[in-house]
């Protein structure tokens, strides 16, 4: 247990500093949107500086210059523009530090431990009371902790020990939904990301043809109409597993829960007939 508690903690640190830098990315990306599409954008201006007259003076038979090969990586990262490559890397950083955190939260070792159980049962069956609330507080488990806080109200009766279980159960869960809600907000920021991706690049290419004097060229066009595809499909790469993910972790965190609550109910019950003689 020991071996975990630093990469735990560090761990659980990253996803919070990670979401802030994710929603100021997406902050900046709405007033980037915005700010691009104004009538002075640099890439109108230089459209329509280029001379037309450039084109008819070409000679018809003249062969255009080859372009450089451009590797599928590079291309894809060119399409999806410095902004966007920047807010899917910190989602992406934020899913996977917050995936690891509830790996480890939601280990059955750290919420209903066999070995912490079967030790605490053998210790109330040798009348060892002060060994088992012992064992019980020195054990870092959800389990191990709602043991010591019932053993710990036990002089003042059975209803406060679970009273203080019950207490000490609603903390611990809290904290574990509110790290697996974290796993939903990813999903559900990714795909609006995506959706202000489309949304940009198609005002980036309708506005090649609003400004442009004649008919553009499908290249000019290209620029904007691969940007809002390929924000969409790296939207919606990032949301999907994070939708499979956040079901998958809030479906075992339930089951170990309702096993949590029978474990620690059939140990303290014990306890039940000792209060009432």
């Amino acid at each position: 247990m020991r071996l975990l508690e630093i990469p735990m903690r560090l761990v659980a640190t990253m996803p919070a500093r990670a979401l802030v830098c994710g929603l100021l990315a997406c902050f900046a990306l709405v007033a980037g949107a915005i700010t691009d599409h104004s009538p002075l954008s640099p890439q109108v201006a230089v459209a329509q500086e280029e001379p037309a007259a450039e084109d008819a003076a070409a000679p018809a038979d003249e062969a255009e210059a080859p372009k450089a090969k451009q590797s599928y990586l590079m291309w894809f990262l060119n399409a999806l523009g410095v902004r966007y490559a920047i807010a899917f890397f910190v989602l992406s950083f934020t899913f996977v530090a917050v995936l690891v955190m509830n790996m480890l939260a939601l280990r059955r070792d750290a919420i209903v431990p066999k070995s912490l159980a079967e030790a605490f049962e053998a210790n109330l069956n040798e009348k060892k009371f002060q060994e088992a609330f012992d064992l019980a507080k020195a054990d870092d488990s959800f389990l191990g902790q709602m043991l010591a806080a019932g053993m710990s109200k036990l002089q003042q009766g059975y209803d406060k020990a679970t009273t203080a279980m019950g207490q000490v159960a609603e903390e611990e869960i809290m904290k574990l939904e509110q790290r697996l809600s974290l796993i939903g907000l990813v999903g559900s920021i990714s795909p609006m990301v995506g959706l202000l991706g489309t949304v940009d690049g198609m005002v980036a290419s309708f506005q090649v043809i609003a400004m442009s004097g004649a008919t553009p060229k499908a290249s000019d066009l290209a620029e904007g109409i691969s940007m809002a595809l390929i924000t969409t499909l790296v939207g919606l790469v990032l949301a999907i597993p994070a939708t499979i993910a956040f079901a998958l972790f809030k479906n075992r965190l339930s089951k170990l829960t309702q096993e949590l609550g029978v474990q620690a109910d059939n140990l303290m019950s014990r306890f039940e007939t000792v209060a009432k003689k």
